[in-house]
């Protein structure tokens, strides 16, 4: 079990956030608060690029969705373990100015009583714009420590050298991508930490690169006592519970996305530890289960 921890502190939102915007839990010594950094419209096709129109409409109508925009849920964490302070990805930031309710890690992490310059390590689950934004942006570069270590796959690094999009049109997307990932590299090229395969951040937080999404996306994995969580960045989508084999438009590699995704959604239902993932519905927390050839999500019941 993980006990979960939602009690009010100092800094806490203001009654003109009507919507809750973090979740805290505790996973044995580890202190973990999801934070939404808003919701991305974008449109409903980016879903799956591989089945009939048709097909992805009777799912999106099953859900009680509209068919033509998707607005994806925009998960952070923020992990606090021994002495290190762990921010896992950095949200949009500002960088979709035309698309309003997004890039908020900043407000919220005010709101939440979390002072930036008490991050210890920032963790990349993959260069993508809606993952490093937050670092391009003002409100959350400046504020944090100016030599703060950035860890991430050295695949991921690898890739972005010499980014290859011919395979993939990313959603429509491939210039706000490049775009971010360049300006990122030129902002923190002295401050990244490349690892291979995995790395402990800090005590029971491992950075595990598992490929897929792209080229050295990673999922965070936690642990203490005998409690877990994983947290998947882009390795899942709300679809891909119902439909695993669905190609995301922003999979690098969409066979060796359903690849992983199979295995870590098989390997978490035996398991049966608690998931987060930076694209479910906030706060995402919540256990996979077999369906079939399929899976399903049971999301956690929310602990006041």
């Amino acid at each position: 079990m993980f006990s979960v921890d939602n009690t009010s502190r100092p800094g806490n939102q203001g009654l003109d956030e009507l919507v809750p915007s973090r979740y805290a839990l505790r996973i044995g010594e580890i202190d973990v608060l999801v934070i939404s950094d808003g919701v991305l419209s974008l449109p409903a096709a980016t879903l799956a690029t591989n089945v009939d129109s048709a097909d992805l409409a009777a799912w999106l109508n099953d859900g009680h969705q509209p068919t033509d925009v998707y607005k994806w849920p925009l998960n952070v964490v923020v992990v606090r373990s021994g002495n290190r302070t762990v921010l896992v990805d950095s949200g949009a930031g500002a960088e979709f100015p035309d698309i309003p309710g997004i890039g908020r890690l900043a407000s919220r992490l005010d709101a939440a009583g979390i002072d930036p310059a008490s991050v210890t390590d920032v963790v990349l689950t993959h260069l993508h714009v809606d993952h490093v934004g937050g670092l391009l942006a003002d409100s959350l570069r400046n504020r944090l420590r100016p030599d703060v270590p950035i860890h991430l796959a050295a695949a991921e690094a690898e890739f972005w050298a010499s980014p290859d999009f011919s395979h993939n049109t990313f959603g429509g997307f491939p210039d706000a991508l490049r775009s971010a990932e360049e300006r990122f590299v030129d902002m923190y090229r002295s401050q990244l930490r490349p690892f291979e395969t995995e790395y402990e951040v800090a005590p029971g937080v491992l950075v595990c690169c598992t490929g897929g999404h792209t080229a050295g996306h990673s999922v965070v994995r936690l642990a203490s006592g005998g409690d877990r969580l994983t947290f998947l960045g882009d390795a899942v989508f709300p679809n891909h519970f119902d439909h695993p084999d669905w190609h995301n438009a922003f999979d690098h590699d969409p066979d060796e996305a359903v690849r992983v995704r199979n295995h870590l959604l098989r390997e978490l239902a035996a398991t049966g530890e608690p998931v987060v993932a930076a694209h479910l519905p906030f706060p995402s927390v919540g256990r996979v289960a077999i369906a079939g050839d399929a899976f399903r999500f049971i999301p956690a019941g929310w602990d006041y």
